[in-house]
């Protein structure tokens, strides 16, 4: 069994905001797979899809702690970190951009400092960009803030390419959605 975890806030105040983006792929998941996340021993939202043998995966217990949530969830349905893909938002990646990669460091990113130090930091991680913003502004901030209406479009082909992407990790592995989400900001409709 995989497991595509989301990170992000609970609560309709944080519903749209750059810091959530791991909420709205897990969220473009269950609408694809017609599934339902349920309250999971309260600290994650959480849906078994059987036939994809997958679990979506929204920890409730906010982004600076959400290793709690993503190591109880791991223990408790004995997933390997390797079968573990951690999708989140990146301010230094431009807007909509993705990157996966296998393992790495948090970068500065609390909600994946928490999963590291719960997990280790052997686990493949899915990046979305929401840019940095005004480099005046607070970084909490900028990260809390909503997509402007000029940035919303971009943001749901991110979610949606991000949603690809996961698909992809459960069906033919890590190494081919990184070859394939990587490569591009978007994939070629032409065939040349």
């Amino acid at each position: 069994m995989k497991a595509i975890v989301g990170l992000g806030n609970p609560g309709k105040e944080y519903s749209g905001t750059r810091h959530n983006v791991g909420f709205d792929v897990v969220d473009e998941l269950a609408r694809r797979w017609g599934a339902t996340l349920k309250k999971w021993k309260a600290t994650a939202d959480l849906a078994v899809v059987t036939d994809q043998e997958v679990l979506l995966v929204e920890p409730k217990t906010f982004m600076n702690e959400s290793g709690v949530a993503v190591g109880a969830v791991m223990a408790f349905y004995r997933i390997q970190p390797r079968d573990v893909l951690v999708v989140v938002d990146e301010i230094q990646l431009p807007l909509g951009k993705l990157r996966l990669r296998w393992s790495g460091s948090a970068g500065g990113h609390n909600g994946l400092k928490s999963v590291i130090a719960h997990v280790g930091q052997d686990f493949p991680r899915l990046r979305i960009g929401v840019e940095r913003g005004n480099p005046e502004s607070m970084l909490r901030n900028h990260v809390l803030s909503k997509f402007a209406p000029n940035e919303r479009e971009i943001v749901e082909r991110a979610v949606a390419r991000a949603a690809d992407a996961a698909e992809t990790f459960v069906v033919d592995g890590l190494q081919v959605a990184m070859n394939r989400f990587n490569a591009a900001d978007e994939p070629s409709t032409s065939e040349t």
